[in-house]
């Protein structure tokens, strides 16, 4: 597994990490064993894969207890990134003593007396600044309990919100073939030295080619609209027209972003070991030239104005 710089942190990561919203987390992505989700981790290790996402609020703090299981022993051979803000009770709270709480939360069920990341969980605009929010993350860095810290966002002004008013070393940030415009954002945090995690893949399962404007949801995938299904799935029909009837579009969707160098490393889901092995293909290939810039002047044409909410 190809390995890149997370910004200036000193830390290296694997080009593909491991989203860990469904572990433990019946209720928005269905069953899954306690064994099966540490077999999961540990099969992404011995694959090269040690980049790991989670939260607090991710099965209730579930996530972050399998997590820590499954590490036991190995804990110098991953890099962890958990959030905080969003509690494992389900509430939310970006006061700084509940965020250490929170942090100490974390700490307790990875088993770890350390961060590798600690990102807020898309945070209050008015936040992103040189805020209490900020100090207490900086306080947390001088005390070894994280090695870098930024925040989990959504857009290109978050990001350049950040850039501008914070310290952050790192932002996880919405990126992907129909969610490009955070990319100048993204370009001038690289030339900080910022470190980018590219969150949210594969679109919520859209970039899996798996869904058509006739798909039904439940969970959590069960807030789309019918006209946002269906505006859904005519862009996956253009993406598949531009990629090719044979290609896989989770690999294409997964280059597309790797393609970008300012990208650190990009998060997607799995919930089993082939879509795991599915997911980590996308290292085995490249788009072309022509493919890339096809796939970017689809969303300069069609997207850009659009409103797709995630």
């Amino acid at each position: 597994m190809n390995q890149r710089k997370l910004g200036q942190t000193g830390i290296e990561v694997s080009e593909i990490g491991f989203g860990a919203w469904q572990l433990g987390n019946e209720k928005d992505w269905g069953q899954m064993t306690d064994a099966e989700a540490i077999q999961l981790v540990q099969t992404a290790m011995a694959k090269g894969c040690n980049f790991f996402d989670t939260a607090p609020n991710y099965g209730g703090g579930k996530s972050e207890t399998l997590i820590g299981r499954a590490i036991q022993g190995k804990r110098d051979q991953v890099v962890i990134s958990s959030k905080c803000g969003h509690h494992a009770d389900g509430g939310l709270n970006f006061e700084p003593d509940a965020l250490r709480a929170s942090v100490e939360g974390s700490l307790q069920r990875l088993q770890t007396d350390y961060l590798d990341c600690l990102l807020l969980h898309n945070p209050p605009f008015e936040t992103l600044s040189h805020s209490p929010q900020f100090e207490l993350l900086e306080q947390l860095k001088a005390e070894g309990k994280i090695r870098a810290y930024g925040a989990s966002v959504d857009s290109g002004r978050e990001v350049e919100a950040l850039l501008n008013e914070t310290d952050s070393q790192v932002i996880e940030v919405m990126f992907n073939v129909l969610h490009q415009e955070p990319l100048e954002a993204i370009r001038r945090a690289h030339k900080k030295g910022v470190g980018i995690i590219a969150k949210i893949p594969l679109d919520s399962g859209w970039l899996t080619g798996k869904y058509d404007g006739h798909s039904t949801f439940t969970g959590i995938r069960g807030r789309w609209t019918e006209e946002q299904i269906q505006q859904r799935a005519n862009l996956v029909e253009s993406i598949r027209h531009l990629i090719g009837e044979d290609r896989s579009m989770v690999q294409a969707a997964l280059q597309y972003i790797l393609a970008y160098e300012e990208v650190s490393t990009t998060i997607p889901g799995a919930r089993h070991v082939e879509q795991l092995r599915h997911n980590l293909a996308a290292l085995e290939g490249t788009l072309s030239k022509d493919e890339l810039k096809a796939l970017r002047a689809l969303w300069e044409a069609k997207i850009k104005t659009l409103s797709l909410p995630w």
